[in-house]
């Protein structure tokens, strides 16, 4: 857990080992944390140690809390996370519940900087929006870069400032569902701070988090950051077209995401080349379609309880 934002909470196992983890405007939101500093550095899960290098390796992340804070004992840190993802929890129970009662399918994407994010949603865009209406949210600590991107395609986007935050919440999202204008009965697209540990346990009211792993950033990835991926429903393995000059092992990527996420379903693409986007193109109709008959008006409040 980070002191600034309180990430973390369950359990994550690898090979059944546990460890610690969670689970139409040019205007901007801007947020100011309460710290002034927050770094996360501490927070990456080290994969599991042999017994030939656990004399070189320092593992922060084995006390009650899954990790370290100087001068904070573990039981005021879990204190801290349960208080803050207890209130983002209820922020995002008031999120699905506006997003249902207006047939909003949303999709949160989360990776790392440099994965390509935006360019697969702007591809996507431009395949997508011929069936449905679409709004994006956009995250970054700072500038509007991204959502100038999304605004050229024609589509309506806000941008989320989150300062010195590492995330969004559900709170900032609530506050921009309010904000814009989004269509009853369209697909929103959630881009995310590019960052593989804090947007894993925080719930934004989407329907399914989308981890996009692009090939020239290595395979052990999901070891790495398993919280990320356990927490995702879909991953799309992008920059395919590169592999040619790559020495990326797709097989042995998948196969570390399922040591993570049993049966994770991942999708290898190209948003450059268009290679593969058919299929994520039809994921998200699918996963509309099902949506929108789950959240008919007699099943919104026994599914929302």
């Amino acid at each position: 857990m980070c002191t600034t934002c309180g990430c973390g909470i369950g359990q994550t196992r690898i090979n059944g080992q546990s460890m610690r983890s969670r689970h139409h405007s040019n205007t901007r939101l801007h947020y100011r944390p309460l710290q002034s500093a927050h770094d996360h550095a501490h927070e990456k899960v080290a994969p599991p140690v042999t017994a030939d290098h656990a004399a070189d390796t320092l593992h922060f992340g084995t006390g009650i809390a899954g990790t370290h804070a100087p001068g904070m004992s573990q039981t005021r840190m879990v204190k801290i996370e349960r208080d803050i993802l207890a209130k983002n929890n209820q922020f995002a129970a008031e999120n699905r519940r506006y997003l249902a009662e207006h047939g909003i399918f949303a999709l949160n994407l989360v990776s790392s900087p440099g994965s390509g994010k935006t360019t697969l949603l702007v591809k996507t865009i431009e395949m997508l929006r011929d069936r449905f209406p679409i709004a994006v949210i956009e995250g970054d600590q700072q500038t509007d870069h991204d959502a100038a991107r999304i605004r050229a395609t024609g589509v309506p986007a806000l941008q989320i400032n989150t300062g010195k935050g590492c995330h969004l919440d559900a709170h900032m999202i609530g506050q921009a569902l309010q904000q814009m204008v989004v269509a009853d009965n369209s697909v929103l697209f959630i881009e995310n701070v590019g960052n593989l540990v804090c947007p894993s346990g925080f719930d934004l009211g989407e329907a399914h988090k989308v981890v996009i792993l692009s090939a020239t950033e290595g395979e052990d990835k999901p070891l790495k950051y398993p919280d990320m991926f356990h927490a995702a429903d879909l991953m799309l393995l992008n920059k395919c077209d590169l592999l040619p000059h790559l020495t990326f092992d797709v097989d042995l990527t998948i196969d570390y995401a399922h040591r993570v996420h049993p049966g994770l379903p991942v999708l290898p693409i190209s948003a450059t080349q268009g290679s593969g986007m058919q299929a994520w193109i039809d994921w998200i109709s699918a996963e509309c379609l099902r949506a929108a008959a789950s959240e008919s008006p007699q099943n919104i409040d026994s599914a929302l309880g």
